[in-house]
């Protein structure tokens, strides 16, 4: 019984070890990595997509962020917003801000 509880115990603790060294390899991105763009919405598409029209000229697919969908922001046509896109993929973006 005694063994038992040690075996236990010895793989727990080679278990949270081997988690702990494999987070600190993970690169993630932070807020500060995106790109910060604004544009203008050209047009609604579905599941709650939009064509942007940034302002340099550059049309891009963007959605809506959890905290504007939470607050049940809503977006037509022509209305201007403030939005991150990721330095990996140019072509699609997330809605933080409408104006």
């Amino acid at each position: 019984m005694i063994k038992l509880k040690i075996v236990f115990i010895k793989f727990f603790v080679l278990m949270s070890k081997s988690k702990t060294n494999n987070q600190e390899n993970v690169e993630t991105l932070n807020a500060k990595d995106f790109l910060e763009m604004q544009g203008e919405v050209l047009e609604l598409m579905p599941a709650a997509t939009f064509r942007v029209k940034l302002d340099s000229g550059h049309e891009i697919l963007a959605h809506l962020s959890g905290k504007m969908r939470m607050h049940r922001i809503r977006l037509l046509p022509g209305d201007r917003v403030h939005l991150q896109m990721s330095p990996y993929d140019l072509t699609k973006g997330r809605i933080i801000f409408r104006y």
